[in-house]
């Protein structure tokens, strides 16, 4: 496999398991909210507002508010 597609295919499978780790959030969000203004003290509550199916819009605010790329999230709330 060329190292570039192996690449993309890695990030996709990141990208996949982090979104799909974002819902299991839910229930520890308190917490992981609380961090996440911690490291970015600019983040308010509604920049973190997590709704049931709108985990895009939640990247996105961040995404904006932060100058952060998707990736770039996807591993900040990992590693959280």
């Amino acid at each position: 496999m060329p190292g570039h597609l192996c690449n993309e295919i890695n990030n996709q499978k990141f990208t996949y398991n982090v979104m799909r780790n974002i819902p299991e959030l839910n229930g520890n969000w308190k917490e992981t909210k609380g961090r996440l203004k911690q490291r970015f003290a600019i983040l308010t509550d509604n920049d973190l507002l997590l709704i049931e199916g709108k985990e895009d819009e939640l990247l996105g605010r961040l995404e904006k508010k932060l100058g952060k790329t998707k990736d770039e999230l996807h591993k900040i709330i990992a590693d959280i």
